[in-house]
């Protein structure tokens, strides 16, 4: 059975509505083939379609941190959508202590945590950030290079999730494929693989986009900390802890005692969101509809899809990009 269309995001399209700006500087990048829009183009090292590229621009320039904002990052398809609705249940907690009325059974985590180029500041916005109560959570896929100034000066606590770069692979070719138009048709896995080694994907290279958070946070563990997708999965309420001792909100004796921890994994957990009518149904701004950020979840799927030459292929780029840095699959 073929994947069911889903209305391609705004971010995606071409380069109407731009700034002369924008355009002046898209003119002047690299360009390759996009996996959904017609081009990617290369800035800063890494990869944007020409809105994306503009939500970044607008970001950078006009986007003034507050010393105690927090920040979620992830490369797409990373699980990025779990770690906005485990962090905003933890900062929020105090708040919400019954899950009969959480925002999150209401809300999709990607309305309650906006992305800041991609929500915020598209399409050349200036938004009006002064309902955002304290500390403000926001989330992000931009390489660290990419930051506002104002992020970098006051040492903005970061949380950066990556996954296995496999996962992510088969993650992002699915979801691509579903925001195609039937007029192109699918993309092919080997299409898709040649673009990925080659680290042109949105926000790509991935493992150079991951490389940066890591070297942070050897650097500065205090400001930036660099979670794994797997051992999340595998040790959630060790992670979940670690996280709110890293927002400086940790979660007390009483509160395990109470069952919080236990009470947060259930509300956050996939099966629990993705069952939810509001990321069933529901649609973001930019087009995408909310089940689309809920496939599968899992752990290694990449060994249902790759042949063995992509394997062979894939290990040894991971080998030569993380070789001497520490950093392991």
């Amino acid at each position: 059975m073929p994947s069911p269309q889903i209305t391609p995001p705004k971010y995606l399209s071409q380069e109407e509505g731009l700034t002369q700006e924008c355009k002046t500087l898209l003119s002047s990048l690299p360009r390759d083939k996009g996996w959904v829009a017609n081009h990617l183009f290369q800035y800063q090292g890494f990869w944007h379609t020409a809105r994306q590229l503009q939500g970044v621009l607008t970001c950078q320039q006009h986007f003034q941190a507050n010393p105690d904002d927090l920040l979620l990052i992830t490369t797409p398809k990373s699980g990025t959508t779990w770690l906005k609705a485990i962090a905003f249940a933890i900062v929020n907690r105090k708040l919400y202590s019954s899950s009969d009325d959480h925002p999150l059974l209401k809300a999709n985590p990607h309305e309650l945590v906006p992305f800041l180029e991609l929500n915020l500041y598209i399409e050349n916005k200036i938004p009006d950030l002064t309902s955002f109560a304290s500390p403000r959570l926001f989330s992000t896929h931009l390489p660290y290079v990419s930051f506002p100034e104002s992020v970098k000066q006051l040492g903005c606590k970061m949380v950066f999730l990556c996954r296995d770069p496999r996962d992510v692979f088969i993650s992002a070719w699915h979801f691509t494929n579903k925001l195609r138009p039937q007029a192109i048709g699918t993309q092919s896995l080997e299409e898709a693989f040649d673009s990925f080694c080659r680290g042109v994907i949105n926000y790509g290279p991935a493992l150079d986009h991951i490389l940066e958070y890591w070297k942070q946070s050897l650097e500065r563990p205090e400001k930036v900390l660099f979670l794994k997708f797997e051992e999340m999965k595998a040790q959630p309420s060790v992670q979940l802890k670690r996280l709110a001792e890293f927002f400086g909100c940790p979660i007390s004796e009483e509160e395990e005692k109470e069952g919080v921890v236990e009470t947060i994994l259930k509300l956050c957990s996939f099966d629990h969101l993705s069952n939810l009518d509001v990321n069933k149904t529901g649609k973001m701004a930019t087009g995408e509809e909310h089940s689309a950020f809920f496939r599968r979840g899992e752990v290694g799927d990449w060994v249902n899809h790759l042949t063995p030459e992509m394997i062979e292929k894939f290990k040894q780029i991971i080998e030569e990009k993380l070789h001497g840095s520490g950093l392991k699959f």
